[in-house]
C-alpha cells in the first residue's frame, strides 16, 4: 500500500497540487461573470433540457456573437453522470455547476500535465519542479482553467498544441492550434501565424535533410530527390487542409443544428470583433497593457524571471518567440482583457522555471546568492498577491450570493405558493446562472 501511494505521489503528485487548488477555487468560487454566460447556460441546457431544443437558453438570449456547442458538449458529457447521482438524490443545481466546472478544469490540467511531461523530458527534472511552484503560485492560471470561457477551451487545446511542438510531432501541433482556432477562439490565428511559421520552417528543414540524404543515396537517379520533396511537400499541405475542412465542417454542422440557422461562429466573431472592430465598444486600453498590466498581474514572480531565462538559455528564445508575436500581434486590438492571453502564460513560465533552476543551482556563487534571496523575495510576493487576489474574486460575485442568501431565507419561511424572483441585467451579469436556479416554490423572470 506505502509503495502504491508512493508510486501516486510521484507519478500525480504535482497534478494533485494543481488539481486541489483548482478545486478549492471552484468549491470557494462556483458562480460566474456575464463572459461565461454562454457555455454555461448551453452545459445546462444540455444536461437539464438534453433533446428539448425550444427550452435552450441561447435561443431566447443568443448573445452579441454565437458561439460553438462543442466544448459545451464534451464538458457536460463527462459531468453527466455526477448530475444524474444529483437527481437521484435531489441536490440543488449549484452543485451542476461546479460539477461542470471540474469536468472542465480536468480537461485543461490534464492537457497542461501533457505539456509538462514534454518540458520534463526536454529540459528535465528540476525545470518542471519549479514550473509547478510558479504555476502554483499565480492566481489567473488554475482560477480561470474551471471557467467556461471559450478562451478556456481554446487554450486546452493550444496546450496540446505545445506539447506536440515540443515532442517534435509538427503535423499534430498544427492541426491542433488549426482546430483551437476554426471551433473555439479564432483570435487563436494570431499564434498560429508565429507558431505555425516555426514549425512549417521546421518541416521544410527536416525534409531537405531527407532529401540531402535520399540525393546521395540515390544520385544515379537524378530526378528521385526532387519528385519525394515534391511529394511529401504536397502531403504536408493536404493533412493540413484536410484538418481546416473537418474542424469548420464539424462547428458548422453541429451549432448549425443547435442555432437553427447555417453558422460558422467563429467566423461571425472575427468578423464583429476584427473586420467592424466591435469589441471596442467593451472598453479599450492601450498598446502596451499587456506587457505592463496582464503580464505581470499573471505571471508574477514569473514575469523578471521569464526574460532572465530566455538570455540564460538560448534554446527557449525559440520557443518564447512565437508566444511573444502572438501577444504583439494581440496588442494591436484596442480591446484587451487578460485571459484573451492566457494561453502563453505555460511557455513563460517554462522560460521562468529555467531562470529559477539556473539561479537554484548556483546559489552558493556570491552573485548568484544574491538573485537566489531575490527569488525567494518574488516566490513570497507572488503567495501574497495570490492570496489577494483570491479575496477580492471571491467578494465579485454579489448576485449569486445574494440569490443564495434568498433562497435560505425563503426556505425558512417554508412558503407553500410560488415566489418570483426577477433577474435584472446587473445581476445575470454578476453571479446567477441557470445553475442557480431552484425548483418549487421559486419561479425566476
Amino acid at each position: 500500500m506505502a509503495l502504491n501511494s508512493s508510486t501516486l505521489l510521484k507519478g500525480y503528485g504535482y497534478d494533485l497540487l494543481l488539481g486541489s487548488i483548482a478545486v478549492f477555487y471552484v468549491i470557494a468560487v462556483p458562480y460566474t461573470k456575464v463572459e461565461e454566460s454562454f457555455n454555461v447556460q448551453a452545459m445546462h441546457d444540455i444536461l437539464f433540457h438534453r433533446h428539448h431544443l425550444d427550452n435552450y437558453d441561447h435561443l431566447e438570449f443568443p448573445g452579441v456573437v454565437p458561439r460553438t456547442f462543442l466544448g459545451a458538449f464534451l464538458v457536460s458529457c463527462l459531468a453527466s453522470p455526477v448530475i444524474l447521482i444529483m437527481n437521484l438524490l435531489h441536490l440543488p443545481k449549484l452543485y451542476g455547476i461546479i460539477a461542470v466546472r471540474l469536468a472542465l478544469g480536468c480537461i485543461i490540467l490534464f492537457t497542461l500535465r501533457f505539456f509538462r511531461l514534454q518540458v520534463r523530458d526536454k529540459f528535465g527534472h528540476q525545470v518542471e519542479a519549479f514550473f509547478i511552484i510558479l504555476t502554483a503560485l499565480q492566481f489567473h492560471l488554475l482560477f480561470y482553467c474551471t471557467r467556461p470561457l471559450p478562451n478556456i477551451l481554446a487554450f486546452g487545446v493550444v496546450n496540446l498544441a505545445y506539447a506536440f511542438w515540443f515532442n517534435g510531432k509538427v503535423h499534430a501541433a498544427l492541426n491542433c492550434l488549426i482546430f483551437a482556432t476554426i471551433v473555439f477562439r479564432c483570435d487563436t490565428l494570431l499564434l498560429l501565424c508565429p507558431l505555425g511559421l516555426i514549425l512549417l520552417l521546421s518541416v521544410l528543414a527536416k525534409l531537405s535533410d531527407e532529401w540531402f540524404v535520399i540525393s546521395i543515396t540515390d544520385c544515379a537517379v537524378m530526378a528521385g530527390p526532387y519528385e519525394i520533396n515534391f511529394d511529401m511537400g504536397n502531403t504536408e499541405i493536404l493533412l493540413l487542409v484536410c484538418s481546416l475542412l473537418h474542424s469548420t465542417g464539424l462547428t458548422v454542422l453541429v451549432d448549425s443544428i443547435m442555432w437553427r440557422r447555417l453558422l460558422w461562429p467563429e467566423f461571425e466573431v472575427l468578423w464583429f470583433n476584427s473586420v467592424l472592430n466591435r469589441s471596442s465598444e467593451w472598453g479599450t486600453h492601450p498598446f502596451h497593457w499587456y506587457f505592463t498590466s496582464a503580464l505581470p498581474r499573471s505571471l508574477l514572480a514569473a514575469f523578471p524571471l521569464f526574460m532572465l531565462g530566455v538570455l540564460l538559455d538560448r534554446r527557449v528564445l525559440l520557443f518564447v518567440l512565437p508566444v511573444l508575436s502572438f501577444v504583439l500581434l494581440y496588442s494591436k486590438l484596442p480591446h484587451k482583457e487578460l485571459r484573451f492571453i492566457i494561453s502563453s502564460v505555460p511557455v513563460f513560465n517554462l522560460s521562468a522555471a529555467i531562470a529559477a533552476t539556473r539561479i537554484y543551482n548556483n546559489r552558493k556563487k556570491p552573485f548568484w546568492k544574491l538573485l537566489y534571496f531575490m527569488m525567494l523575495g518574488l516566490l513570497l510576493m507572488s503567495l501574497g498577491c495570490t492570496a489577494l487576489t483570491f479575496m477580492a474574486s471571491y467578494e465579485n460575485y454579489p448576485s449569486g450570493h445574494a440569490l443564495k442568501s434568498l433562497h435560505q431565507f425563503g426556505h425558512l419561511a417554508n412558503h407553500t405558493k410560488e415566489q418570483w424572483v426577477h433577474i435584472d441585467t446587473f445581476s445575470a451579469m454578476n453571479g446567477i446562472s441557470r445553475f442557480c436556479e431552484y425548483d418549487f416554490p421559486w419561479r425566476y423572470v
